[in-house]
């Protein structure tokens, strides 16, 4: 065994990417979880309220809420999340020697699961895992378009700034997978509009209308109610995030601005870190053998990428939002592969001397983090 990982670097990054995030785990697991602790208290007791679902859900199960929750719930979602990328994988892909440094790349990067074992507990890896399920399930009827705007919604209950962050590369998955293979028709056009409506709409109402108007004295005293140690009040201080407004939210993210964009370089390395993989979504893009199919995918990169500056401009977390912003440019080079193409793309060589130092750093890389890089 030993003498085949020294044979195939790939191999051994593998089980290295697996050592780095039981030790991302183990770092994370002794950590208060602040803000996801409060989203399992947090239900409609006080009628529609914005990021409510998972805590209203929760309530059905629990009457009081145990911290260890937090892990376990966020775990298995993790656990879920890694065992449909690695079927999507295999259906996209394939497990060939071959195909190893692009899943090394991919399933070992630090934005991915990685940065999902870190941030244990938020929300983000709930739209991932909504859209590989999208990227899993047939495309061949307006079902798929209805069960994607569910899953959006589903999602903005969640959170509402999904809206920018998963909701903009589920709707990119049904125009490849759906519309640009079925096609476009006054009924199932009349579908993707509707159910751009009703995802809109529901935004609406979390964004204006799901916030407390009870004092925050009494919303207080009501998680503490649901709390099995009621003691350890700390854990509520991020209670204040259901009473601001939008206004309060950018101005709070422009004030950090100075310093926080202090992190783009990092961010940007890091980037560049997975040349190997963008070379290969570039060349993938290229192949498409409709130059229709081109434009669309690269406006569709565009209107992606441009969500994600909205909510640099709305909401801190940057490292977060640049993890996850790779993470559906993974997701949708998914979905690029499934269109036809006039030529077979090269994937990611594994006997280049640079691309396996690249992949090594990649790999050894633990976590991007949550506002600030690492």
């Amino acid at each position: 065994m030993s003498l085949r990982l020294r044979e195939n670097p790939w191999r051994l990054m593998l089980a290295v990417n697996i050592a780095v995030l039981i030790g991302v785990f183990l770092y994370k697991l002794p950590r208060e979880p602040y803000v996801p602790y409060i989203h399992l208290l947090v239900d409609y007791h006080f009628g529609f309220t914005k990021r409510a679902l998972i805590g209203a859900v929760v309530s059905l199960f629990f009457d009081k809420v145990p911290v260890w929750l937090v892990f376990a719930l966020s775990g298995a979602v993790w656990l879920i999340t890694l065992a449909l990328f690695v079927k999507l994988f295999r259906r996209t892909f394939g497990f060939d020697e071959e195909n190893l440094p692009l899943f090394v790349f991919m399933a070992g990067s630090p934005f991915f699961l990685k940065n999902f074992m870190h941030t244990l507990g938020h929300f983000d890896i709930y739209g991932c895992a909504l859209a590989i399920c999208l990227l899993l399930i047939p495309a061949r009827s307006i079902a798929f378009v209805l069960l994607a705007a569910a899953a959006s919604m589903i999602l903005v209950l969640i959170h509402h700034i999904h809206l920018l962050m998963y909701v903009p590369t589920i709707a990119v998955i049904v125009v490849l997978r759906y519309y640009l293979v079925q096609g476009m028709t006054r009924q199932n056009a009349s579908a993707g509009i509707a159910a751009i409506l009703a995802v809109g709409l529901l935004f609406l109402a979390a964004q204006f209308w799901g916030s407390l108007a009870v004092p925050e004295a009494e919303f207080v005293q009501y998680l503490q109610g649901r709390m099995a140690d009621p003691s350890r009040g700390n854990l509520l201080s991020f209670s204040f995030i259901w009473y601001q407004s939008l206004a309060q939210e950018i101005h709070d993210t422009w004030q950090r601005m100075t310093s926080n964009l202090l992190g783009v370089p990092v961010f940007a390395l890091l980037i560049w870190l997975h040349t190997p993989l963008w070379k290969y979504f570039a060349g993938l893009i290229r192949s498409l053998s409709d130059p229709m199919h081109r434009r669309i995918v690269i406006a569709a990169i565009v209107a992606v990428s441009a969500a994600y500056l909205v909510m640099f401009a709305i909401v801190f977390d940057y490292s977060r939002w640049i993890s996850n912003w790779a993470v559906c440019m993974l997701l949708i080079l998914h979905a690029i592969k499934t269109l036809p193409a006039s030529r077979e793309v090269p994937v990611i060589s594994s006997d280049d001397r640079k691309t396996t130092i690249l992949g090594a750093i990649v790999t050894l890389i633990p976590r991007v983090g949550i506002v600030r890089p690492f």
